[in-house]
């Protein structure tokens, strides 16, 4: 029998690109004439080679830098050379975007030829910008591409659908960067261009950009209008909607959902997207990975924080073997990963990996943003109420004293932050108006801590009604300082009752949640001599842990990530999706 070659060669091909890369600066002149695909190797060949300053140069290069964006199908090794360059200090994001506007201003005056192939470029490098995670450049892009699309428009089909479509992919940009104010003046001219369309009678889908509206609002916590707007995207999904805009509207109707509680109609949503983007683009995409992250976060708020927790994981990988480290997208992971985590460990106390994945989310924002800016609240939230409970097991009161006053600094920050940006009748704010509430129970600091949580349940009933989960929350959080810290009992009383109430309804009797208020409740009993309570309660706790034990038990059996469901066809989401009705978990 033949022994197996313990040895193979080498293509001719990659003997000739290894070559090339070891001879480069003879040959640099004669690469950039190449097709795309063989300049594409001798790119990837220079980064794996560690030849980044010769990289770096050729990326600089805006026309050579287009053949390599045509290269779509080894577009996750044009993310690992861009982020390699980013990472040691080469600003090719920022020459890029600023060489697509200085070309923007040359051509204003020439053909429309050559105008429509620059606006092609742009959106080619706007979407690889928003894809990396490289925003204020793709802004960049995209406002110079809208100039372009603007000049001389006719009222022909392409060319409007072409301006909104411009559009479109500047508002996502400043959604996802937060650039609240910029995103509204947007928002604004798309529905002057969606009017002009109607008058003309032109027949575009509007599906993606009332996505998009729906996103505006849902950034900015105004879930009822982003709601009614991510309705009327599923309403208008068929056949000419594209994978990446099918998929976007169904993610933000997910999430949509979650947050009115409208869980069957979220699952279905998010697992049609789950299971197509994997089908479509594969499980390594940055695409798949964005998709499981809002699957993470309806498998969050419906209490199977295990589950959320092994999504998160795998939507981190992604954005690591793709991105590397230093990425917007990757510390908005390290953060997703880091409140589940925080939430899952909560009563164990145990919250290394919580605190190591928001060291290094917390990091990563500090280092690419303003000091000012929406997108670090959330990590300063997340990186407090770890540190608090942190303080709050340690018997060591200098460390103790010190761990309180770093979580106060965060929370407050985190507080000043979201009221410039969103003012103070914003959900967002209410809650971090109750983290503060629960930090300064913590520090004895009581009355404070009335304050905050009377500040944080008034805000979030105006927003969002008396009965909603959020209410409820602070509500508990309020019971808890009534029960414990001021033996005002009868008040603690009504707020456990009523919070206990609103987590039935929403989540059903096997909720976690429901343990905290069943125990406060508990305790209030006990304090006052009730024995008929005190044994109800134990009831109560008793029935309460074997819902919950049966839950997790079933939970536990298959892995969230083993979804496989019939797809549904485009133009039938929506009547599936209205069939659903509203189920508490």
């Amino acid at each position: 029998m033949a022994q197996p070659l313990a040895w193979m060669p080498d293509s001719l091909y990659n003997y000739s690109i290894s070559s090339v890369v070891t001879n480069y600066s003879t040959y640099e002149k004669d690469v950039r004439i190449f097709h795309g695909c063989v300049i594409f190797d001798v790119y990837y060949k220079l980064y794996k080679d560690g030849l980044l300053c010769q990289l770096g140069k050729e990326f600089e290069n805006l026309d050579l830098f287009h053949k390599v964006l045509k290269v779509s199908d080894k577009r996750f090794r044009l993310h690992n050379c861009f982020q390699a360059l980013m990472d040691h200090g080469y600003q090719i994001a920022y020459k890029l975007a600023h060489g697509y506007r200085r070309k923007c201003k040359d051509i204003l005056d020439s053909t429309s030829d050559k105008r429509d192939k620059v606006i092609n470029l742009g959106f080619l490098l706007g979407s690889f910008l928003t894809d990396a995670g490289w925003f204020p450049e793709s802004e960049i892009v995209f406002k110079s591409c809208l100039k372009l699309c603007q000049l001389n428009i006719s009222s022909t089909l392409m060319e409007r659908a072409r301006n909104l479509d411009c559009y479109k992919r500047l508002l996502h940009v400043q959604n996802v960067y937060c650039k609240f104010k910029e995103a509204e003046t947007t928002f604004k001219d798309i529905q002057k261009c969606i009017q002009q369309i109607e008058s003309l009678e032109l027949n575009i889908n509007l599906g993606s950009i009332y996505s998009e509206f729906a996103s505006f609002y849902f950034l900015q916590s105004n879930y009822k209008e982003a709601y009614r707007w991510s309705n009327k995207a599923i309403m208008q999904l068929d056949s000419t909607v594209s994978h990446r805009d099918l998929v976007k509207i169904l993610r933000i109707g997910s999430k949509s959902c979650v947050v009115k509680k409208q869980f069957q109609q979220a699952e279905f949503l998010i697992k049609q997207a789950v299971q197509r983007t994997r089908e479509r683009f594969g499980d390594r995409s940055l695409i798949y990975a964005a998709t499981l992250i809002d699957y993470g976060y309806f498998l969050l708020h419906t209490d199977a924080t295990g589950h959320a927790i092994e999504v998160y994981q795998k939507a981190l990988d992604i954005h690591i073997e793709v991105l590397g480290g230093r990425n917007l997208l990757v510390a908005a992971v390290h953060e997703d990963l880091a409140y589940a985590a925080y939430v899952h460990e909560y009563s164990t106390g145990r919250f290394k990996d919580a605190r190591d994945h928001i060291k290094k989310a917390s990091a990563i924002k500090e280092s690419l943003l303003p000091e000012d800016h929406f997108l670090l609240p959330s990590a300063k939230r997340v990186h407090a109420l770890i540190v608090e409970e942190i303080a709050i097991d340690s018997h060591d009161k200098e460390f103790q004293e010190r761990f309180f006053a770093e979580a106060e600094e965060l929370h407050t920050s985190a507080l000043q932050i979201t009221r410039q940006c969103l003012g103070e009748l914003n959900v967002q704010t209410g809650k971090h108006y109750g983290n503060l509430g629960r930090l300064y129970q913590s520090m004895r600091k009581f009355n404070e801590a009335r304050k905050m949580h009377l500040k944080a349940i008034s805000i979030k009933q105006e927003i969002l009604g008396p009965n909603d989960y959020e209410v409820a929350i602070s509500m508990g959080h309020l019971a808890s300082l009534y029960n414990y810290d001021l033996g005002l009992y009868e008040e603690a009383i009504a707020l456990y009752k009523k919070a206990i109430e609103i987590g039935l309804k929403q989540f059903g009797s096997g909720y976690s949640g429901l343990e905290y208020d069943y125990r406060g409740l508990l305790s209030v009993y006990s304090a006052l001599g009730d024995a008929v309570n005190v044994s109800k309660l134990h009831a109560d706790l008793s029935d309460w842990k074997l819902l919950r034990d049966q839950t997790l038990e079933k939970a536990n059996k298959t892995s969230p990530l083993n979804i496989e469901l019939e797809l549904v066809p485009p133009e039938e989401v929506y009547s599936h999706f209205s069939l659903l009705q509203s189920h508490p978990f």
